[in-house]
């Protein structure tokens, strides 16, 4: 997967008006990198290739900029839900690295199907370290094994292959079942159940 990148300097300084072309600044960094250097890109490209690669997959900077990177961060405009900013993290083939992993459900507790309990997911990212060409795109678990309260997946329970190691504890919980809470019903009070002794006298 390929990113197409610019030299940031080739712009203007007002970074509304990049914007404006529909394009993105970021900034590329690694260990092995003298210094970071700033690049912009295409916003559609950048949003399509991120939801084919996620933030744990390997993807290739192309243009004025070379380079294995991951897509390490991004910012988001909370109001707008423009994309602003992204961080790509430069890495080499030989070099082991560290990133956030998405946790994926698949399947359906019978739990649910007989509305005793529900699934919920707690922990939506696991941090693993491997080499770029390991690391998993995402963690998918499947929760139609999940038929008691008392069951859930754990750390423990993951197996990523020998290639990939977890760094998170063992025992902390990624998937719980949580029994249905009886919602109770408060009586509401309208005009029309209000009786003559309880209305407001007129004045």
């Amino acid at each position: 997967m390929e990113l197409k990148v610019q030299k940031r300097e080739k712009y203007p300084k007002n970074i509304k008006l990049v914007r404006k072309q529909s394009l993105i600044p970021g900034i590329v960094y690694g260990k092995h990198m003298k210094e970071s250097v700033q690049v912009v890109f295409d916003k559609n490209e950048f949003i399509k290739l991120y939801k084919n690669a996620g933030s744990s997959s390997v993807i290739d900077l192309v243009g004025d900029h070379k380079e294995m990177v991951l897509i390490y961060d991004f910012q988001v405009n909370t109001v707008t839900n423009n994309l602003l900013h992204a961080d790509f993290l430069a890495v080499t083939a030989n070099e082991v690295v560290s990133a956030q992993v998405p946790v994926v459900l698949t399947g359906e507790s019978p739990l649910v199907k007989v509305n005793e309990g529900r699934v919920e997911l707690v922990r939506d990212r696991i941090e693993v370290t491997a080499l770029p060409k390991d690391l998993p795109r995402e963690i998918v678990l499947d929760i139609s094994h999940i038929v008691s309260l008392d069951q859930g997946i754990f750390v423990r329970d993951l197996n990523l292959g020998d290639k990939v190691q977890i760094d998170a504890d063992p025992d902390l919980s990624i998937v719980v079942a949580v029994a249905v809470q009886a919602v109770e019903v408060e009586e509401v009070i309208t005009p029309e159940t209000t009786t003559e002794a309880e209305a407001p006298a007129a004045e």
